[in-house]
């Protein structure tokens, strides 16, 4: 996650989920990145 620019205090953005929801959109950094759902609840937010 670190490598797609998931650091911690980087500002993070819901964008959508998909129909199931599964996928979920974020948008970060100026682009927006999908993450299965799996992977987007380790996602913490303060």
């Amino acid at each position: 996650m670190m490598e797609m620019g998931l650091l911690p205090g980087t500002p993070v953005e819901l964008v959508r989920f998909a129909p199931l929801g599964d996928p979920v959109e974020i948008k970060l950094r100026n682009y927006h990145l999908s993450l299965r759902k799996l992977e987007a609840d380790k996602i913490q937010v303060h």
